[in-house]
């Protein structure tokens, strides 16, 4: 039955034609490369980063700018720093069975060759790693998680991994997408195949190779000085050829046999200093650009540098560290997703691997704490073992707090502080309340009055006149010591608070 709102598909459901309509439209895709006049040709989408286009090459094309000796040392510092830093898989939010269970599994894989795999995505911008599924009891968990190279895969245009198996044809395999991670740098629709860190390396090493070149030739012609021999003017071919035999003969021996009436001068090739600057420069324009490509920084150079500028050229920025860090340990997850998916269910949270800085953690704790302190507040002990992760002992006691000592009272008290809690305790609060009502207040009643301490016994004697003289000091140094003691507590009690 059917109403102007929308339509009863059963007795007990009732679907609205604006939802229906709404659902309709955001299923679909508007803008897509089928739609695109003059689009793709193929099923493959190619990769559209520049260099590899130019080339007509895939992106194999990188892999040989690893041999060479600044690209490659880069390269793994680049991955040293991530790898230094801590890294741990934490529980998060998933139940505790499901964190021992990935926790035993990635304890039998190799995590540091896994890791250092999926940080060739950043070079290459897609890195595809194949998950080697096994079945353990009634569980199943890859075995290994293996890179492969990225140039056996391609996009298809709808942003699908194919391999480009042998008996596939030229579309290549459509993937099961529960078989593979890939690792990929800064990818978006345009192109999934992400962007790779080598291309900045390209040109700059191809400029660096043939300066390098050229800088030996110079170096063959005007390093070594010019053996010049000189012959008669009439002299026979056959002369002139024994004569530059010789001096070839010298230039590698330094040994010559020539005629008596040759000569032979050695000249020193002067003035081209200048053009050897020149290869120089190149070569240390084409290393800078290398470093930043891929450090992010290039503080050492030929000409001016030191060891601070040496130490700091060598490091790799944070933020390139941190990047890398995020996407290997975001690849990873993934795949601690499915193996959760197929074990527990979809619904079950699953567990993370994280990388992070302890050392730029613990700073910034640090310097947290320290301004928190320097506001009054007071952290416990415990607080700093699990913060800064200490053992029992490693912190020393806390001193005991400093209580201001009093001057020395008028009258000494004759009772010790023993006595005096041993007398407070055996008395309840009735007879406590009975002596400070019979006793105490017409004490302190003269105390207040008295301005030393004669008038204040000579008023003690007219309030309690039955009193003789030794009950009255003795109560006037009870009344002395409960004075002494009380100032004493309330002074401690200040501290505490």
């Amino acid at each position: 039955m059917s109403t102007p709102r929308g339509l009863w598909v059963s007795p007990t459901e009732f679907v609205s034609f604006a939802e229906a309509k709404r659902n309709r439209i955001a299923a679909q895709h508007v803008a897509t490369r089928g739609r695109i006049d003059g689009g793709f040709a193929g099923l493959n989408l190619p990769n559209p980063d520049p260099i590899l286009k130019a080339q007509g090459k895939d992106i194999a094309v990188y892999r040989d700018l690893r041999s060479r000796p600044r690209i490659g040392g880069n390269i793994r510092r680049r991955k040293a720093a991530v790898l230094a830093l801590e890294r741990d898989l934490q529980r998060g939010k998933a139940p505790a069975r499901v964190e021992r269970f990935i926790r035993d599994w990635l304890a039998d894989l190799d995590i540091d060759r896994i890791l250092r795999e999926l940080l060739d995505a950043p070079l290459f911008g897609y890195q595809p790693v194949e998950l080697m599924w096994r079945p353990v009891g009634l569980f199943s968990v890859p075995e290994d998680l293996l890179g492969k190279p990225a140039e056996w895969f391609r996009y298809d245009r709808e942003n699908r991994l194919r391999f480009l198996a042998r008996d596939a044809g030229a579309e290549g395999e459509l993937l099961d997408p529960t078989r593979f991670v890939v690792a990929r740098q800064d990818a978006t629709y345009a192109n999934p195949y992400g962007f790779p860190d080598l291309s900045m390396c390209f040109w700059a090493d191809t400029f660096m190779r043939g300066g390098l070149k050229f800088w030996v030739q110079f170096t063959e012609k005007y390093g070594s000085p010019w053996v010049i021999g000189k012959h008669p003017r009439g002299a026979a071919v056959e002369e002139t050829d024994l004569l530059l035999n010789s001096l070839e003969a010298m230039v590698q021996d330094a040994v010559a046999a020539i005629p008596d009436d040759a000569s032979i001068e050695i000249v020193e090739a002067g003035g081209k200093g200048a053009s050897a600057d020149v290869y120089r420069e190149l070569l240390e324009y084409c290393r800078s650009d290398i470093n930043v490509a891929l450090l992010g920084q290039d503080q050492t150079t030929e000409k001016d540098s030191n060891r601070a500028s040496a130490v700091a050229g060598a490091e790799v920025t944070e933020d390139i560290r941190d990047s890398d860090a995020s996407l290997a340990s975001a690849s990873l997850n993934t795949a601690i997703r499915m193996v959760v998916d197929v074990n527990f269910g979809e619904q079950v949270d699953a567990p993370f691997y994280g990388i992070w800085d302890q050392k730029a953690i613990d700073k910034a704790r640090a310097e947290r704490d320290e301004s928190i302190t320097a506001a009054g507040a007071r952290f416990t002990t415990g607080y700093f073992q699990r913060t800064y992760n200490l053992q029992a002992g490693d912190l020393a006691e806390p001193a005991a707090p400093f209580v201001p000592e009093f001057s020395e009272p008028a009258v000494r008290p004759v009772l010790d502080q023993v006595a005096l809690d041993q007398a407070i305790a055996g008395l309840s609060a009735e007879q406590l309340q009975q002596q400070a009502e019979q006793a105490l207040l017409p004490v302190i009643e003269a105390l207040q009055q008295g301005r030393d301490e004669s008038e204040v016994l000579g008023l003690l004697a007219e309030t309690s006149p039955n009193l003789d003289a030794r009950a009255l000091q003795e109560r006037l140094a009870q009344l002395m010591f409960l004075s002494d003691t009380w100032g004493r507590l309330s002074a401690a009690a200040d501290l505490e608070d």
